[in-house]
């Protein structure tokens, strides 16, 4: 099922944020991730996360079919392929046929064996020193959109939150100290632009995604802000 109206959309933002709203358990916070992608962004059939580690190796996290797996292990042999591409290099590797594509010669037509028709791979950074890519594979050619862009590097924002908070192993206490932060952020932008807990948490959201800054960092900086005006407002 894929979002019909903004309303939609913010409500499917809302209930996948909410996982980062405390605690992680990183497995099955990704997992719970990468099973959203599959109901929500159009054309997508399977995902995967592909991770760099410190031995300069990749590894595959939460796939949602052993096909993905398949998939990303051949990328990782041949050294072709978009997952490879955008987890090393490139922000966004997409391709709309995978069977011809001129650029992965030998990993197109085994991907295509496979089943795949299409791909498109999105770039993430977790601070301070995972990076990695959100990986998104089509049954069916040509059957990526501008609304399949967009919110898959949502999603990919979402994951470098979820990662980024995991790998600072933050205490419960750290945890629910970030969440009543970003919960009074809602409330602020709520205030100033007239709009409701779903939007005003999804405004956060890109605000974090569009500027690779953690979603925490970026309520802290939205209450700061609000703080500095009223002391400013009181002294005059």
């Amino acid at each position: 099922m894929t979002p019909d109206s903004p309303d939609d959309l913010a409500a499917v933002m809302t209930a996948v944020a909410a996982t980062l709203a405390g605690p992680l358990e990183l497995d099955e916070t990704l997992d719970q991730l990468l099973a959203s992608v599959l109901d929500t962004v159009p054309g997508i059939t399977q995902a995967s996360l592909s991770v760099t580690t410190r031995d300069g190796r990749i590894e595959t996290l939460a796939p949602t079919d052993e096909r993905v797996v398949l998939a990303d292990q051949i990328q990782y042999k041949l050294r072709q392929g978009p997952c490879l591409e955008a987890a090393l290099s490139e922000p966004v590797v997409e391709t709309g046929e995978l069977a011809t594509d001129p650029r992965w010669p030998e990993y197109g037509p085994a991907a295509a064996a496979l089943g795949f028709g299409a791909q498109i791979a999105f770039q993430f950074r977790a601070e301070p020193h995972a990076r990695g890519a959100l990986n998104l594979y089509a049954d069916e050619p040509h059957s990526l959109d501008s609304e399949t862009r967009a919110l898959g590097a949502m999603y990919a924002g979402l994951v470098a939150i979820a990662m980024g908070w995991a790998r600072h192993e933050e205490t419960m206490t750290q945890a629910l100290a970030s969440r009543n932060v970003i919960g009074q952020a809602v409330g602020v932008v709520m205030e100033r632009y007239t709009i409701d807990p779903d939007r005003a948490f999804a405004f956060l959201v890109r605000i974090s995604q569009d500027s690779n800054t953690k979603l925490k960092t970026v309520a802290d900086r939205v209450v700061a802000d609000v703080v500095a005006k009223t002391t400013a407002h009181r002294a005059g």
